[in-house]
């Protein structure tokens, strides 16, 4: 069944282990495992018919290889890689490239959620974009202490495990506001 729930989604230090990327000699990432629980959560949630579009700043090239590596690259039905679009997240061009690829508008923002690790870059980027934020809050790299309204996450997530109890109800939420517009 067809989710309503949109996920965007970043990888490093989100879906990936950061602490074991391996680079080669000019810097694209040719190995990196993932983070315990994320292999099976983005094969749940893409068996369950969540539309899921990668939103994440690096090279395609690095992405190519963790997501062929992982067995996740027919995960991703869209793609919006900064290195790519000449910007980084919060830049509004990367979601909107998402949101484009997928073929949605503005009004299908209530519907998108960002999961990402990083305040800075996707709780704001998710925030400024009117997009629901779910922090990563496992990320041992970057600060998780909000210093501003603007990177105040709508929700954060122990583990990645914790995502299919959290989108299910999501996507609960976002179906059950369709219903009581339509009426």
């Amino acid at each position: 069944m067809i989710k309503d729930l949109i996920i965007f989604i970043d990888s490093g230090d989100t879906l990936v282990d950061e602490s074991t990327e391996i680079r080669d000699e000019t810097g694209t990432v040719i190995h990196a495992s993932l983070f315990s629980g994320a292999h099976e959560t983005m094969l749940e949630l893409y068996e369950s018919g969540y539309k899921i579009a990668l939103v994440a700043d690096g090279t395609k090239a690095s992405f190519d290889n963790i997501f062929k590596e992982n067995n996740l690259e027919h995960c991703f039905a869209a793609r919006a890689i900064s290195g790519e679009l000449g910007k980084e997240k919060p830049s509004d061009i990367m979601f909107l490239h998402a949101m484009k690829e997928l073929g949605l508008g503005d009004t299908d923002k209530s519907r998108i959620v960002m999961i990402g690790n990083n305040l800075k870059r996707d709780v704001v980027g998710a925030n400024r974009m009117g997009i629901i934020s779910i922090l990563a809050g496992y990320s041992p790299r970057y600060d998780m202490q909000p210093k501003n309204d603007e990177e105040i996450p709508d929700y954060v997530i122990a583990n990645p495990s914790e995502l299919i109890g959290l989108l299910n109800q999501l996507d609960i939420q976002v179906k059950n506001r369709r219903i009581l517009n339509n009426n």
